[in-house]
């Protein structure tokens, strides 16, 4: 359920603020609202910060191999030595940077002068003591012979197409009527070969920056729990330097002020912690308007589904509904559809199992991830034993006694065309009870307005485009699309047009639906598209087994013979990528059938954003 939340404007003394925030944070139960704040204290936590982050980050990557790793004791460094040693990681990394940018400067000199041989540039610019200046360039060949007799050469190289030369003059001014296409040349700081030279020996050392870095594995504990605090620090100097203060006419104080939100249920421990310390509050219901955060509160098994929708960063708004339980049961089921395993459930309840065992092993609280994992196994099992599919195995290899516990309707031991044409079925229907639950919580909601009769609409049209759906993809002659069936499309969509967006009265709503005539017709079309999008859970599913037994195929005959390793390889391969695959169908497609389908039906936007009080 979404807990409800108050709205709190507090006002404390200018001069006590701090103090007032220590001790908001340590009651740890207003999520406030952080207003843009600049201060120079937050300007240099947040450098420091960000410096931190650089270190550990740069000690990480530069860490040897797990092999090569050498056992080390964390250090205990107080702020200063441990920023210290920050500067030591981050110079060591600007000398990298450098190294390497010489190391590419001198690649492209050494690109670049190599055609004109390994001379010393000090050679070149001795003539100048002798008042004789050397400009060295290259020109085409026909533009070089072109040249005019006043312009003295010597040629130094050439081919067929270019020359290389050095024009010979009494002043340090080049000659005036060169050819456009002539190309000088800028005379390098040193010679071809101290070139190569210094670039190996710049090569050589490159390594030993992030050897040196690497090895100071012993500051990554320090600098982890350093950030930490860092982080702390700048939450709370952001909102003491976003507080508004409020200078008072007539008397020589000032006041300041922070808004935020807090648990109704709190609501009273705050009033005494307000009376406490002196501090003035006004608390009242959140307006329409506002950006109300959200916290949840869960039963036990409900509280399974928090490691996904952490995961996926879904948050309800706070005047939305809470899907939390049908998220959790419908999303069980399309797990267990698309892996539609019995034996790749069984693995994941087995290491669900072993990782809850470790963690009591440990005297330490199942993790929900663990929990979630062997909810979602169970069910993969029963509906893999439903269907008689274990491995991919084909049926006639299955003992009796599964095949037993098989459902024949949706068996493997059925006929392929009805097996699949009861699957088809079930998902579907299984999209009827979803998106019908959907609009029974917006009734429920909504209980006394009108717009229940436009969810009553929508209910009327999803019967009926359920039939139509049946009848397109599943039998047009058990299915037919009879006159009920179009009351039920027509009436429902009226009763929708009419009532759907009511607030003042009919008139207005029609009105509305009116304004969005397109919107609503293109509605049935969706109704339509959502339920047919549930074949989805059927197709991959049936992907899913069809690469388990093309892998079980594939190994069959090594495993027969003298390559019984090669199949045994080909197996673990095989089914574990299929393991993969089948991760990522349930992320694409089971997620996306309850984010947005369902949600859709429930108008659930999932615009929220978490509670996060104030606290240490």
């Amino acid at each position: 359920m979404i807990l409800p939340m108050k709205k709190l404007t507090l006002l404390v003394l200018d001069s006590q603020k701090k103090a007032a925030l220590k001790t908001l944070r340590n009651f740890g139960a207003v999520h406030i609202e952080k207003e843009a704040a600049s201060s120079d204290t937050l300007t240099e936590l947040q450098n420091t910060y960000t410096r931190v982050q650089q270190a550990e980050a740069l000690i990480t990557e530069s860490q040897p191999k797990k092999a090569e790793k050498a056992k080390t004791e964390a250090l205990t460094l107080n702020r200063n030595d441990l920023l210290q040693a920050v500067d030591e990681i981050l110079d060591l990394k600007d000398q990298e940077s450098n190294t390497r940018a010489a190391i590419n400067k001198l690649t492209g000199d050494i690109e670049a002068y190599n055609a004109w041989g390994d001379f010393d540039p000090e050679d070149i610019r001795s003539f100048e003591e002798n008042s004789i200046y050397l400009t060295m360039g290259e020109l085409p060949e026909k533009s070089y012979t072109a040249l005019p007799e006043t312009i003295k050469t010597v040629r130094l190289a050439g081919g067929k197409k270019t020359v290389r030369f050095a024009i010979v003059s009494e002043t340090i001014d080049v000659p005036v009527d060169l050819p456009s296409d002539f190309n000088p040349l800028i005379l390098p700081d040193m010679r071809l070969s101290a070139m190569h030279t210094e670039r190996e020996r710049l090569q050589k050392q490159l390594p030993s920056f992030k050897a040196k870095i690497g090895a100071r594995t012993e500051l990554l504990a320090p600098l982890k729990a350093e950030a930490k605090k860092l982080a702390k620090e700048i939450e709370f100097e952001t909102v003491h330097a976003g507080m508004e203060v409020i200078p008072l006419e007539k008397e020589p104080i000032r006041l300041a002020r922070l808004s935020g939100y807090i648990l109704a249920e709190k609501q009273a421990d705050f009033a005494g912690l307000a009376k406490a310390n002196g501090w003035a509050f006004i608390s009242d219901d959140p307006a329409e308007e506002d950006a109300v955060p959200t916290a949840m509160r869960h039963n036990r098994f409900v509280q399974l589904l928090t490691p996904l929708t952490d995961f996926l960063g879904t948050v309800p708004g706070y005047r939305e509904p809470d899907i939390s339980l049908w998220f959790l049961l419908f999303f069980g089921i399309f797990f267990a559809m698309i892996f539609g395993d019995a034996g790749y459930g069984g693995i994941l309840v087995i290491l669900s199992l072993i990782g809850i065992g470790k963690a009591k092993a440990k005297e330490q609280p199942a993790p929900l991830a663990m929990q979630m994992f062997l909810y979602l196994g169970v069910l993969t099992v029963i509906w893999g034993t439903a269907t008689c599919n274990w491995f991919g195995i084909s049926v006639e290899y299955i003992p009796a006694w599964l095949k037993n516990l098989s459902v024949p309707a949706i068996s493997n031991a059925t006929e392929e065309s009805i097996r699949n044409a009861n699957l088809m079925q079930f998902c579907f229907t299984l999209g009827l009870i979803q998106l019908t639950i959907g609009h029974i919580i917006s009734i429920v909601r909504n209980i006394r307005s009108p717009q229940i009769l436009g969810h009553i609409g929508s209910i009327a049209m999803l019967c009926g485009m359920y039939v139509v759906v049946l009848s397109l993809v599943v039998s047009a002659e058990r299915y037919q699309i009879n006159q009920p069936v179009m009351i039920a499309i027509g009436g429902g969509f009226a009763l929708n047009f009419i009532f759907s967006n009511y607030q003042t009265g009919i008139g207005q709503s029609i009105v509305d639906s009116l304004k969005n005539i397109i919107t609503m017709f293109l509605g049935v079309v969706n109704v339509f598209a959502d339920i047919m999008s549930y074949i989805r859970l059927w197709a991959v599913g049936l992907a899913g087994s069809a690469i388990s037994a093309t892998v079980n195929q594939m190994a069959g005959p090594a495993l027969g013979s003298f390559l019984i390793f090669l199949g045994v390889l080909l197996l673990f391969f095989g089914h574990g990528l299929n393991y993969i695959m089948n991760v990522l169908s349930v992320i694409v497609h089971g997620v996306r059938l309850n984010t947005l389908e369902f949600s859709n039906h429930v108008g659930l936007t999932w615009a929220g954003f978490k509670y996060e009080p104030f606290a240490e």
